[in-house]
C-alpha cells in the first residue's frame, strides 16, 4: 500500500508545502565542496566532512569543523552565491563543535584514545591567522560547545560517549557525562576558570550515566542541554545551577513506514516512542526546540517546542516525516529504525518573523518554519540541502542560511562533501520541482525512471519507479501544468491482484488501448527477467514477453532502459554495449507484438571521458525520436547529459543475428545548465523524458530512492520539440 490517508492535523501543516509563494523564500544561491579547502599538493582523495557550522558576526566567513582531516575549514562569502576557499587550520586532535566570538573559534577537540578513558581540549583559534590563543583541558571527550550571546562564557557538553559494541549499546557506560563553563574575557578562555556541572541523578533513565549531547544560550544566560540516551533536558542558570530538568517525554506516531521492505507503506502505528533529542535551540528566552533524531532506544521522527519548564508547547508528530515523504525523499531503508531523522535545529528572526529551520539527516532535507506562534509552526518550504545535513546556521542580517553537509562518498567515487548557501529572496520557491502535496492521500514516491506523456492532455504524464522498490512497481500520474508538478495518484502494479516482484522498471509507454507497455531492465544474476510487460488501466499485468534466444545469448545486466510505440512497433533502449555490440554502440531493439518479429539498429553514443556512457529513455514524437545519452558521472566530472534525436525515417530495424544499420542523431539540448539551475551539483540519474500532447519536453531525474543520495529529484521542461 502506498497511499493512505493522514490526519488532519497534517494535512493542515503539509498543504503549504507547495503552495505558490507571493511572499519572500530562500532559495540555494551556491553549493562548496569542501574538498576545494584542501592545499595546492595535498591529498584530496582523503575523507573530508563538514559537520557543526558557525559564521563571523559580520556573517562575511563560515567556519566549520572538519573531524576526518582533524580541522577547522573555513569559507568567504563576501559574495554568498560565489564561495571562496579560505583554507583549513589543523588542529590536534577531533573537533567535534565550534562558536565563534569576534574573530575567536572556540572549538571543542576530542582527543580520546578509548571510551573509557575519554579526554579532550578546549582550544580557542584566531581565524585570522591560524594562532591558538588558549587550550584547555575538558577532562572529558566534547561533543557540543555554545558561546554566551555577550561573549562572557562558553559552555560544553561533555559527552563521554558509549561505546555502541559494548553490551549491546546499553546505558549506563561510565564515566559519566558532565558541562564545562569557562569564563570569556577579550575573546580568550581563562582556562582557569573552568566549572565543572554535574548533570547526575536527573534522567530516569541511566540517571548515574549522563550523556549531555548538545548546547544552547538564551539572552539570558541560561543553557539547555540535551540528554539525549537519557531522554531528558536540563536548564542551566547562569550561576551553574540546575535550574530546571525533566524527561523529553514520548510520542504516539501513526501513518509511518517501520519496516525496512523496499515498499512505502505508511499504514504503521507506534505509541510511547521516547522523543531522545539531539541538537536544541532556544527560540526566544522562554521556549528552545529539539530535533527528536533518537539513539538508544527511541527517535520520534519529529521535533518539539518545549517551555523551559518542560511543557510541550508544540509537537509535530508525524508531520514532518510525512511532508517530506511528499517531496520524494523519504529514506526508505530507514523504516525499521529512526525514519528520517531529525539531526539539526536552528532559529533566528528574518525580518519580523521567527524562524526555525529543522534539519533531516536520513532525508537530506532542511524545513522552514515560521514560529511567530510557537504552539501553531507553519511549514513554510522544505530545502534541498545535499547529503545528509549536520549543522545548520542562519545569518538573518545578510537573509542567508547555511548547511553543513556530511556525507563524503570519496572512496567510492561519488560526490564529496557540501556546504549549501540560500538566500531570503523575493522569488517563488524553487524546489521541489515535483511533489505528492495536496493529494487526497498520502503518496510516497522516489526513484523515478521512466516517463510517458497522455497521448491527449497536455501536461499530464505517467512515470514509473525502478528496483530500489522492487516490493511495490507502480505507474505514477502527474499534473505538470501545476507548479510544482503534482503526483495525483499512485497506481500499484500487480500481477493475480498482489504487488509484482521481480521488475525493474525503467520504461512506460502507452499501449493504446488504455494500458501500458513497461521495460523492466533485468539482471539475470539475480533472477530478475528482461521483459516486456503490457499492464491494464488499473495496473494488472496481462501480457509479459521475454526476449529472444538471439539477445539472451548475448545480454548483460545493464538492459532496456525506456521504452516508446511506433505504429505497432515497440522500440527500446538498452542502456550501454552488450556482448556482439561494437564500442560505443548500443542497441535500439524493435517488438511488434502483433507479428512477435523483432529487430534492431544501432546508436553510436559517446566515448566517456570517465566511467561510461549510455541511455537512459527513448520516446517518439513527430518525425524524430528522443533518447537521453548520459555517463554515471555526478558533480563537477559529469560531461555527457544530454537530449538527441534520431530522424523517424531511419528507424528500420535490422533482423537480430547480423549486421545492424546505425542511425544517426541530433542533439537537442547539454542538460547539464538544467542540472545546475538550482545551484547545487549535476545529479548522476537523468532518467525520464516524456513529449506530452503539446509538443512540451519534460525531464526528470532519478534520486536512487534517497540511498547515499541527496534525495533532489529535478523536474522541468526544456522547451517545445514542435
Amino acid at each position: 500500500m502506498i497511499a493512505k490517508r493522514i490526519c488532519l492535523t497534517s494535512a493542515i501543516l503539509l498543504g503549504v508545502t507547495a503552495s505558490a509563494a507571493a511572499d519572500m523564500n530562500f532559495n540555494r544561491i551556491a553549493s562548496f565542496a569542501t574538498p576545494a579547502n584542501m592545499a595546492d599538493g595535498e591529498d584530496r582523495s582523503r575523507e573530508t566532512s563538514p559537520e557543526i557550522i558557525t559564521a563571523t558576526a559580520d556573517g562575511m566567513k563560515l567556519v566549520y569543523t572538519d573531524s576526518p582531516l582533524g580541522v577547522l575549514g573555513m569559507i568567504d562569502i563576501s559574495d554568498p552565491a560565489k564561495p571562496k576557499p579560505l583554507g583549513n587550520i589543523a588542529l590536534d586532535g577531533e573537533p567535534t563543535s565550534v562558536a565563534m566570538i569576534g574573530n575567536s573559534a572556540f572549538t571543542a577537540v576530542n582527543t580520546s584514545e578509548s571510551y573509557t578513558g575519554p579526554s579532550g581540549m578546549l582550544k580557542v583559534i584566531d581565524i585570522t591567522n591560524g594562532a591558538e590563543l588558549a587550550s584547555c583541558d575538558l577532562g572529558g571527550q566534547p561533543d557540543s560547545i555554545a558561546a554566551a550571546r555577550d561573549g562572557s562564557f562558553v559552555m560544553v557538553a561533555i559527552e563521554n560517549e558509549r561505546d555502541e559494541d559494548r553490551n549491546d549499546g546499553e546505558i549506563p557506560q561510565l564515566p559519566a557525562g558532565f558541562l564545562v563553563k569557562f569564563d570569556v574575557a577579550g575573546g580568550v578562555a581563562d582556562c582557569s576558570t573552568g566549572k565543572i556541572i554535574a548533570l547526575t541523578g536527573l534522567a530516569a533513565v541511566a540517571a548515574d550515566d549522563p550523556e549531555p549531547e548538545f548546547v544552547d544560550i538564551n539572552g539570558l544566560g541560561e543553557t539547555v542541554v540535551t540528554l539525549q540516551e537519557n531522554n531528558h533536558l536540563a536548564v542551566i542558570a547562569v550561576d551553574g545551577t540546575v535550574r530546571d530538568n525533566f524527561s523529553a517525554g514520548s510520542v504516539d506516531l501513526e501513518s509511518i513506514d517501520t519496516a525496512r521492505d523496499g515498499a512505502l507503506t505508511f499504514d504503521k502505528s507506534k505509541d510511547g516512542v521516547l522523543r531522545e533529542p539531539d541538537a536544541v535551540k532556544w527560540l526566544d528566552d522562554n521556549h528552545f526546540i529539539t530535533a527528536n533524531e533518537g539513539d538508544y532506544k527511541g527517535g520520534s521522527r519529529g521535533w518539539t517546542v518545549f517551555k523551559k519548564n518542560g511543557t510541550v508547547v508544540f509537537e509535530s508528530g508525524p508531520a514532518f516525516e510525512h511532508a517530506i515523504i511528499q517531496i520524494g525523499h523519504y529514506p526508505e531503508k530507514r523504516s525499521g529504525k529512526k525514519g528520517v531523522e531529525p539531526e539539526s535545529v536552528e532559529t533566528a528572526t528574518f525580518g519580523d518573523t521567527p524562524m526555525a529551520f529543522i534539519g533531516s539527516e536520513r532525508g537530506s532535507v532542511v524545513a522552514v518554519y515560521d514560529l511567530s506562534d510557537p504552539a501553531r509552526p507553519v511549514l513554510k518550504q522544505l530545502l534541498p540541502s545535499g547529503i545528509a545535513p549536520e549543522g545548520i546556521v542562519a545569518i538573518p542580517g545578510r537573509n542567508l542560511l547555511v548547511t553543513a553537509n556530511e556525507k563524503d562518498f570519496v572512496e567510492d567515487g561519488g560526490i564529496r562533501a557540501h556546504v549549501m548557501i540560500y538566500q531570503l529572496q523575493d522569488k517563488p520557491a524553487a524546489y521541489p520541482q515535483i511533489t505528492s502535496a495536496g493529494a487526497d492521500e498520502l503518496i510516497g514516491w522516489g526513484a523515478i525512471s521512466g516517463m510517458v506523456a497522455d497521448a491527449d492532455s497536455p501536461g499530464i504524464l505517467y512515470a514509473v519507479n525502478d528496483s530500489f522498490y522492487a516490493m511495490q512497481p507502480t505507474i505514477f500520474t502527474i499534473d505538470a501544468t501545476a507548479v510544482p508538478a503534482r503526483i495525483t495518484r499512485a497506481l500499484p502494479v500487480t500481477r493475480s491482484g498482489h504487488p509484482a516482484q521481480k521488475l525493474d522498471m525503467e520504461g512506460i509507454t502507452l499501449d493504446g488501448r488504455g494500458g501500458y507497455w513497461i521495460a523492466s531492465e533485468g539482471r539475470t544474476d539475480r533472477v530478475v527477467p528482461h521483459a516486456l510487460y503490457n499492464v491494464d488501466a488499473g495496473g494488472g499485468i496481462k501480457k509479459e514477453v521475454g526476449l529472444p534466444a538471439e539477445l539472451m545469448a548475448v545480454e548483460k545486466r545493464f538492459g532496456f532502459e525506456g521504452i516508446t510505440k511506433i505504429g505497432d512497433t515497440l522500440w527500446m533502449a538498452v542502456q550501454r554495449e552488450w556482448k556482439d555490440d561494437p564500442k560505443h554502440h548500443v542497441k535500439l531493439v524493435a517488438y511488434n507484438p502483433e507479428t512477435k518479429e523483432w529487430g534492431a539498429v544501432h546508436y553510436k553514443k559517446a566515448e566517456p571521458a570517465k566511467g561510461w556512457v549510455g541511455l537512459s529513455e527513448i520516446t517518439a514524437h513527430g518525425d524524430h525520436v528522443y533518447v537521453i545519452e548520459r555517463d554515471n558521472q555526478i558533480g563537477e566530472v559529469a560531461v555527457t547529459k544530454k537530449v538527441y534525436r534520431i530522424p523517424l525515417s531511419e528507424m528500420k530495424p535490422a533482423p537480430l543475428g547480423g549486421p545492424l544499420p546505425v542511425v544517426s542523431k541530433e542533439e537537442v539540448r547539454d542538460l547539464i545548465p538544467d542540472l545546475l539551475s538550482l545551484n547545487g551539483y549535476v545529479q548522476d540519474k537523468v532518467e525520464g523524458l516524456a513529449i506530452d500532447a503539446a509538443g512540451e519536453i519534460f525531464i526528470s531525474t532519478d534520486n536512487d530512492g534517497v540511498d547515499d543520495h541527496s534525495g533532489e529529484t529535478l523536474f522541468f521542461k526544456i522547451g517545445s520539440a514542435n
